[in-house]
Formats: C-alpha cells, sequence, structure tokens
C-alpha cells in the first residue's frame, strides 16, 4: 500500500506518493492561485495525487490514506482549515471535500507539524520519537512531535512555537503581539536587525556586502561579515543566536525533546548556528548539564519534509 503527501503552500501544490520504507516514488507540483475557490484549490490536489499514482502504475485503491500539511490554524480532529490568513480561508473543510475524490481517509495538520513529523520518520531525527522544530523563514512555524505522534493541542491552534513571547513590549509581530518569538528569530528579524546595525555603522562590512543598498540585505551577509571579524555583524550574529537560544531553552524546559530541528534558509549557517545553540542552551536549560540536553540540528529533508510528513499522518 502507498499513502499520498500533499504541502500546500501559498505558491505551490507539492504531493508525493509515499511508500513503507518513507521513499517518495513520485513527486511533483502545480501553481495554487490562492485567489481561486477553494475547491478549485482542492480539486487540483486530487488531480496531482492521481496523476502521480498513474506514474508509478498504482491505482487509487492501493492507497491507504491521504495527508496534507496546510498553512494556518488547522484543526485536525474535524479536517478544517479554520484560518489561514495568506489564503484568505475561514471554516474550509479541506478534509471533506478532498475525500470526495477519493476513497481512504483524508488527515490533514498544519505544515510545520508536518515537516517536523516528516523529519522524525525519515530524516534528522529519525532515531527519536520526540522533537522539536522551528522553521525559520518569514514567519517562525513549529511542530511538535511526541511519542511519534504530532502534538496539536487539546483543539486547533496548539504548538504555535513562533508565537510565544520572548521580551514583553518588545518589536511588533504580525500576529497583532509584540515581542514575539517570530519578530526576533525569523529571517526577517534578522534582516531587520541587520539593517539597523548596518545603518548605524556606515563602515561596516554589511554595507559593501549588499552593494550600499540595505534592502538588498539577507540572512546570510550578516554571518559571511561576522566572519571577517566585522563589529557590527558579530553583535547582530551574537544577539540573533541568543534570541534564539533563549527561544529554543523555553521550549526544552516544556517539553524536554530528543532533538530539537531547525529549517528554513538561515540554517544553510548549519555549524556555525547549531554549534552555539547547543553550547547556550546547556548553559540556560532548567538544571543545566545535571538534566538532559538535546542536541540542536539543522532539518534535512527540505520540501520532502511536508510531504513525508503528511503521508504519516
Amino acid at each position: 500500500m502507498y499513502r499520498a503527501g500533499i504541502d500546500l503552500g501559498g505558491t505551490n501544490i507539492k504531493a508525493g506518493i509515499v511508500d513503507e520504507d518513507q521513499k517518495i516514488l513520485a513527486e511533483g507540483s502545480v501553481p495554487t492561485m490562492v485567489k481561486r475557490p477553494y475547491q478549485e484549490i482542492i480539486k487540483d490536489m486530487a488531480d496531482l495525487v492521481k496523476d502521480l499514482l498513474g506514474k508509478i502504475g498504482a491505482e487509487e485503491r492501493e492507497l491507504s490514506s491521504v495527508g496534507v500539511g496546510s498553512p494556518g490554524t488547522v484543526d485536525a480532529e474535524s479536517g478544517m482549515v479554520r484560518y489561514s490568513n495568506n489564503f484568505g480561508w475561514e471554516n474550509i473543510p479541506l478534509a471533506e471535500e478532498l475525500g470526495t475524490y477519493f476513497t481512504c481517509p483524508i488527515h490533514i495538520s498544519n505544515d510545520a507539524n508536518c515537516a517536523a513529523l516528516g523529519e522524525v520518520k525519515a530524516g534528522a531525527a529519525k532515531e527519536t520519537k520526540n522533537a522539536i522544530l522551528l522553521t525559520l523563514g518569514t514567519g517562525v512555524g513549529g511542530g511538535v512531535i511526541i511519542d511519534g505522534k504530532v502534538f496539536e493541542g487539546a483543539h486547533a491552534g496548539g504548538a504555535e512555537l513562533g508565537h510565544t513571547s520572548l521580551i514583553f513590549g518588545g518589536e511588533p509581530c504580525t500576529c497583532g503581539r509584540k515581542g514575539c518569538v517570530e519578530a526576533y528569530v525569523s529571517a526577517t528579524g534578522l534582516i531587520r536587525q541587520a539593517r539597523r546595525a548596518a545603518e548605524q555603522k556606515k563602515d561596516s562590512l554589511m554595507n559593501e556586502l549588499c552593494g550600499g543598498d540595505l534592502s538588498a540585505m539577507n540572512g546570510k551577509i550578516p554571518f559571511d561579515a561576522a566572519e571577517q571579524k566585522d563589529e557590527a555583524a558579530m553583535a547582530v550574529v551574537d544577539d540573533y543566536i541568543t534570541y534564539l537560544g533563549e527561544a529554543i531553552a523555553n521550549y526544552v524546559n516544556i517539553f524536554r525533546p530528543d532533538v530539537v530541528l531547525l529549517s528554513g534558509g538561515v540554517c544553510n549557517q548549519k555549524e556555525k548556528l547549531t554549534g552555539p545553540l547547543t553550547a547556550y542552551i546547556k548553559t540556560v536549560c532548567f538544571a543545566g548539564e545535571k538534566a538532559f540536553i538535546p542536541e540542536v540540528r539543522c532539518a534535512i529533508l527540505g520540501n520532502s519534509a511536508g510531504i513525508i510528513g503528511a503521508a504519516n499522518l
């Protein structure tokens, strides 16, 4: 039997057919075109899965389940997307609508939850059953896996790790609060801090690496400049690691996972990011090294994580 995993994104719908060894046998994508009625988007999801089944010579009756990772607040129990800002969705019956195209069970969850589950099943945490994943992109997504299963909370909207408070009254967050983890450790937050530092210190190497245009700042530039001992960049990177380290320490104190995983473009820094973070949380987690301190690692599956995770829902 096979399982289908669908990663629903604002730009593309990605899907794959996954076997019992967690291998993606066929995968593909189609444009999402989010302004369309949700029924059209869901039909495209179903058509893509059926097309991929055809590519491996399988029939729909050989599917044991279809899973979907969706952005937004997802009610896994009812199969509803309660709210998704990027799609303009409210109370969309995603599982029910997709179920009109298939006879097998349909499962849905938040996209970051699916990425976390994928890494536990086949990626950087596959030897564990308890993991936390932070996706460090434009925002910060969070996924919590406990005993090999997605922790959803008792009701929709749980495990929003990016919207826990880091600094009371701090930087504005997209959610409307101030001082959220997302406002400081997202790629957006890192770029904002780097721009400010470069603007204040005109001789910083970051200005040169931006070509004199601060709108060209990205998350790589402060790390590159810090490696060359640029003081302003070193301060930005140190602050970023401190913010992220404090957030991770909070999650470790709550969940005490086997491993903490990071994904997103910032993770291209690899050991330059994970090494200092693992060392930092040893100094701030409750009981220090007298208790278990998880390693901080980069996720390894990339776009495949969401597909494999969704297939395992």
